[in-house]
């Protein structure tokens, strides 16, 4: 019985270390194609056959009909100018601090109304005041890199995990679709086309930097059916209640300061029998994968961010933001308790992502 017990030990310790191995092997190998170049080329000539493409350099200005929710420039450059004195208090002194007060719209988080009630930035503990500005930084260092760093932590697979998701999304022609926390639009560029002439999409993000990356991308694309619209996920104040046959949020809640005050907020916009389908990354179901998912995150990913996106930390918080996500069942209870109905959850690569499916009666 103990060599059994031993043997099964011993194999089980032979698969995790191969995990581990097998983890490190890959990121030695993207680092060098990096370094060569060789990704950004390997991305160009692939970028005919896939939904999801990487930022070109693009023409300026806006179709005929597609609408932009922006702050004017005077406003946006006066706004820049000032920059935000809990994230200044917080941010390393090495790191230049890239907040953009334009990004802390509707925040419903201030020292008056929360008092000094604390959250978590990662790993670290924050007052919730200030943890919408941090995030803020985060995604204004990262987003003109966003789309590739995408495709070198995944090794590809978010496109899989992205194509899955819309395929639970029931979206027809004629709907209206809000992407919540929508980024560079690589599920809005879809809904473009599914929904067709007579739908409508709108692409949202809280942060002016990844929603302008976003805008430059799907006007290249041709895609005159989509408004761009600044907004905080958790009140959504610019859109009226029963508007939308279909929200999706793709990795963004996690970085959402009050989760069950966005939930509330989606249920508010969602239309009767309306859907809610959230994208995220969650819990592994597998312990040896767990563990050299860890050792994957927070080795290769910061030094990736350092490569590539010359900026670590953010990386390193991104990783942080996920071990601090609420796992797939528990979710699931928040989803039910904002009001959804026939709540369910579909579990990729083996718990890394998770997508949750939700209605409103």
């Amino acid at each position: 019985m103990t060599d059994h017990v031993n043997n099964t030990t011993t194999t089980n310790g032979h698969i995790q270390d191969k995990l581990v191995q097998d983890s490190i092997t890959n990121n030695q190998n993207i680092s060098a194609q990096v370094k060569a170049g060789q990704t950004t080329a390997a991305s160009a000539n692939s970028v005919n056959n896939n939904d999801f493409t990487h930022v070109e350099e693009l023409p300026i200005g806006t179709p005929q009909g597609q609408q932009t929710t922006m702050p004017n420039a005077n406003a946006t450059n006066t706004q820049s100018s000032t920059i935000n004195n809990a994230a200044q208090a917080t941010t390393q002194t090495t790191k230049q601090t890239l907040f953009n007060q334009r990004d802390d719209i509707n925040n419903p988080h201030t020292p008056e109304t929360d008092g000094h009630e604390e959250t978590h930035f990662g790993y670290q503990t924050v007052n919730k005041a200030e943890k919408q500005a941090r995030v803020a930084d985060v995604f204004t260092s990262v987003a003109k890199k966003y789309d590739i760093m995408n495709d070198l932590m995944s090794f590809g697979i978010h496109r899989l995990w992205k194509r899955y998701a819309i395929s639970l999304s029931g979206v027809r022609a004629g709907q209206q679709v809000l992407d919540i926390a929508g980024g560079t639009g690589d599920l809005a560029k879809v809904f473009s086309r599914e929904v067709g002439r007579n739908g409508k999409v709108v692409l949202s993000d809280i942060n002016a930097a990844m929603l302008e990356v976003g805008r430059e991308r799907l006007i290249n694309a041709g895609c005159n059916n989509v408004d761009f619209v600044l907004a905080n996920a958790e009140t959504l104040a610019p859109f009226d209640d029963n508007s939308f046959d279909l929200l999706t949020i793709s990795f963004g809640l996690r970085n959402v300061t009050d989760k069950d005050a966005a939930l509330k907020s989606m249920y508010r916009v969602l239309k009767p029998g309306g859907r809610l389908l959230i994208l995220e990354f969650s819990k592994p179901v597998f312990e040896p994968l767990s563990k050299a998912y860890d050792l994957y995150s927070f080795t290769a990913l910061p030094m990736m961010g350092k490569l590539v996106a010359n900026d670590s930390e953010s990386y390193k918080y991104l990783a942080e933001s996920i071990r601090m996500h609420p796992d797939q069942q528990t979710l699931k209870q928040m989803m039910e308790q904002a009001g959804f109905e026939n709540c369910d959850y579909h579990n990729l690569t083996a718990g890394i992502v998770a997508v949750h499916r939700g209605f409103k009666a």
